[in-house]
């Protein structure tokens, strides 16, 4: 049971973009620009900086959304299973930009030069560096958005699995 009434059964952020359509949209849009826009960094890439950064903040609601749209979007998989469980796993440029999103979701300033200079070094851009930290910081938003207010975190990995399908074929919002 949500922390208020969201006058719906919704799970996640589902339930609060439902209950304030008005503040919905901007957020949806922002998902939309920063997840699924075009990026150099592939749409599985940008969900696994989100799944990472929600694991890491303990929110699973989030955690397991953004998973299921990782492996939904990667060519590997399993990949996403074994970067969850050990950064080293990553490919050497997703693992540097992983390291500033772990960075970020300390604190902004917990980033430092040495954090860039790696990133560059394994093959980041200047923009996927902006990138990873604007949606690290944006899941670290949404992270307590939906755990601040208590909404429901299904247990089933099947109900994101679906969801993961529907948004990868319309888009989030739909």
């Amino acid at each position: 049971m949500a922390h208020i009434d969201l006058h719906n059964e919704l799970p996640g952020l589902m339930a609060l973009l439902t209950y304030r359509p008005e503040t919905a949209k901007p957020l949806v849009d922002l998902a939309n620009t920063l997840l699924r826009g075009p990026n150099s960094l592939t749409r599985g890439e940008r969900e696994l900086i989100g799944a990472a950064v929600s694991q890491e903040n303990d929110c699973t609601f989030c955690a397991n959304s953004h998973k299921a749209m990782a492996t939904q979007e990667l060519d590997d998989p399993p990949l996403v299973d074994k970067v969850l469980k050990d950064r080293e796993e990553a490919p050497p440029k997703l693992r540097a930009l992983l390291n500033i999103a772990t960075q970020v979701r300390i604190s902004g300033k917990s980033v430092h030069p040495n954090d860039i200079e790696a990133a560059h070094q394994a093959g980041a851009t200047d923009v996927e560096i902006h990138d990873t930290v604007l949606i690290a910081a944006a899941f670290c938003m949404m992270n307590r958005y939906v755990d601040g207010l208590g909404t429901l975190a299904p247990p089933d990995p099947a109900g994101y699995a679906a969801a993961a399908k529907r948004i990868t074929e319309n888009g989030y919002g739909s």
